[in-house]
């Protein structure tokens, strides 16, 4: 007896991406922008994929990272990766999201410091 796999576990996921961003809360991180690095892991709910329309596409994780860019100035890392994680968390298929934020220029010594958070339904 032959029976078909089903598939259990979707993740898209984006690593890596850069935006350049108004963070911090000290006075010398006012007014310019500073690096960020992205990691993002999206859970969907499994189906079946056979055209982009059925999965989450890429560019709007890129999308969504520069419309939060774009609402200005963000005191704390932590605020940006739950800000980002909810605006993600939007689309129905999503089940949970994590994303990672990495601030390069944060600590001196240290090659990025940084937070992660996860949201699921």
């Amino acid at each position: 007896m032959s029976s078909e796999p089903i598939l259990d576990h979707l993740t898209v996921f984006v690593r890596g991406l850069t935006v350049q961003a108004a963070i911090g809360i000290h006075d010398h991180e006012h007014g310019r922008t500073q690096p960020l690095i992205l990691d993002v892991e999206l859970d969907l709910t499994p189906h079946h994929v056979d055209r982009l329309a059925d999965t989450y596409n890429y560019e709007a994780v890129r999308a969504a990272a520069a419309a939060l860019v774009q609402e200005g100035h963000i005191g704390l890392v932590e605020t940006f990766a739950e800000r980002l994680a909810r605006s993600l968390m939007t689309d129905d298929r999503v089940r949970s999201v994590r994303v990672k934020v990495a601030k390069p220029e944060a600590l001196a010594g240290a090659e990025a410091a940084g937070c992660s958070v996860t949201l699921s339904r």
